[in-house]
């Protein structure tokens, strides 16, 4: 993706596409969301949290919870987030 596509890019896209992998697929896993928005997305998106582990960007949370409503669960043991729906 260019720079100015990135920059048009938002959190709510990048927690749409989010909401449709997890929807298609049934789960997606934590690292594999990481390398796929970083690379789709811009490393805008991703950052370093205290423990030094690449994590999603705050407001792509926010937009994420709002979008699936309870719908998609995190699995704290798996590191990944699952559709329950």
């Amino acid at each position: 993706m260019s720079d100015d596509q990135q920059a048009e890019t938002t959190a709510k896209q990048v927690a749409e596409w989010m909401v449709e992998e997890i929807r298609f697929r049934g789960i997606l896993r934590q690292e594999e969301a990481i390398a796929d928005v970083r690379e789709h997305f811009g490393e805008a998106f991703i950052f370093v949290n205290e423990n030094k582990n690449a994590s999603l960007e705050k407001e792509v949370k926010k937009e994420f919870r709002k979008l699936h409503r309870g719908q998609i669960a995190w699995d704290r043991d798996g590191f990944m987030w699952a559709w329950i729906g």
